[in-house]
């Protein structure tokens, strides 16, 4: 009988983990080929791990809620047959499995480091019910002097937030570096920025429910938070008047839904002109990298769908500025209901350039939408409205029905002024303003 390791696959771009969130066979299944044998979650999105072989599962290498890296084995998975085809794989495996095994004399060595430091450690670090330190970054606190204060206060960038081994780390050498400064410029700063204090836990009587967070609901509150606390939010605001656009849906959508099988909404509408208007003004097609501005090639729509359960999700149209109007509606069609069938795949989720949300769904007329980072500007779109309004044409003004709609423009005041700000958002209401009644698609 010959062994083969069940990998963590590679999952789509910038996808460098996973959590593994349910194991769908168990040791001494039988397993076939393409059969999914456990369930990933990546960011939001859930996905199945299948087998690559038939054979019997003998052994988990890691239990639910475990971080996966990709490329990691995940389990083993026991086959039939000792001819060459399997000679090879194991040898692979094997060649493969030294290259990521570290040497005894290296294990060794952290092993003793680990004693020294639970012989020295004179501070004690404990779990809080927001943070959760593993022991190996307990150790090192405890040998590095830190204080419980001080690991709180420092920035995790693991999973749910948690402090991982880089980020002591790289906490340890800056603050080596800045004790290592002269006395006399040392004087006059402030010690490490403590954790704010913990608020007082909330009072809950007899007859208040108690609901735990998801884990994609614990993820968006991360991302919130971080976005918050990174970018300068600044909004701007336009009202348009798609008048244009309401008559010429409502005279094409009947035939579409005939020729295509499929509903044209709003939104592949509303993410042309976006596209376009990203066209025009580059400079909010980018990313921010630390000092640095990553001007994007390809411009990749975010669109914020709401799930059944009341999370959102951003699935990402690419090329966005490549497609006419009918790839744009199947793109559109394609991923929302994707989104809330839970089918959507990790890479369908990455490499967003700018992000639309509909805040109109829900009955706003306008929001001020948090940025989705790393991106620089996320555009939300009001509820369209029928309002009175005065229209100007070369016999005078007279006050006529109109479809209105408010466009709302948050952006990062770091590297987007106002004036790129507002003339962008007003491109875009351009564009949907302008919309020709004799169009076809």
């Amino acid at each position: 009988m010959a062994k083969f390791e069940l990998k963590l696959p590679k999952m789509g771009e910038s996808v460098a983990e996973a959590t593994l969130t349910n194991w769908l066979k168990e040791v001494g299944d039988s397993i076939e080929a393409d059969e999914a044998v456990l369930e990933i979650a990546t960011d939001k999105v859930d996905s199945e791990v299948p087998s690559e072989v038939d054979g019997v599962l003998v052994e988990k290498l890691f239990e639910v809620d475990d971080v996966v890296q990709v490329g990691q084995t995940i389990a083993i998975i026991e086959v039939e047959g000792e001819g060459d085809d399997a000679s090879d794989d194991i040898s692979k495996v094997s060649a493969a499995k030294q290259e990521a095994t570290p040497s005894e004399a290296t294990v060794k060595a952290v092993e003793e480091q680990v004693e020294a430091a639970k012989e020295t450690a004179s501070v004690t670090i404990e779990n809080t019910d927001d943070r959760f330190y593993s022991p190996l970054v307990k150790n090192i606190a405890a040998t590095e002097g830190i204080s419980q204060s001080e690991l709180d206060s420092i920035s995790g960038t693991g999973k749910d937030g948690r402090v991982t081994k880089n980020d002591i780390l790289q906490y340890v050498e800056n603050r080596s570096k800045s004790d290592s400064k002269p006395q006399a410029k040392a004087e006059g700063k402030s010690a490490p920025k403590a954790a704010s204090k913990p608020k007082a836990p909330v009072s809950v009587n007899g007859e208040d429910e108690v609901i735990e967070m998801s884990r994609m609901g614990k993820l968006i509150a991360h991302h919130m938070i971080e976005s918050t606390q990174t970018s300068a939010h600044v909004q701007s605001f336009v009202e348009c008047d798609v008048t244009n656009v309401w008559n010429w849906r409502n005279k094409v959508k009947g035939p579409f839904a005939k020729r295509e099988g499929e509903n044209l909404t709003f939104t592949p509408i509303f993410m042309e002109a976006v596209a376009k208007a990203l066209k025009d003004f580059p400079l909010m097609n980018i990313a921010v990298d630390g000092d640095k501005i990553i001007k994007r090639k390809n411009i990749n729509l975010g669109m914020a769908a709401a799930l059944p359960d009341g999370n959102l999700i951003v699935p990402v149209i690419k090329n966005a500025d490549q497609l006419n109007l009918l790839g744009m509606s199947k793109a559109v069609n394609d991923l929302a209901h994707r989104a809330r069938e839970n089918k959507l795949k990790p890479d369908d989720i990455q490499g967003g350039t700018y992000t639309v949300t509909n805040v109109g769904t829900f009955g706003s007329i306008m929001g001020t939408p948090i940025i989705n980072q790393p991106q620089v500007g996320i555009l939300a779109l009001g509820a369209i409205r029928k309002v009175p309004a005065v229209i100007e044409t070369p016999e005078g003004d007279f006050i006529g029905i109109r479809y209105k709609m408010f466009l709302s423009h948050s952006y990062d005041h770091r590297v987007v002024n106002g004036a790129l700000g507002g003339q962008f958002v007003k491109r875009v209401a351009d564009y949907l303003e302008d919309w020709d009644i004799n169009r076809e698609i």
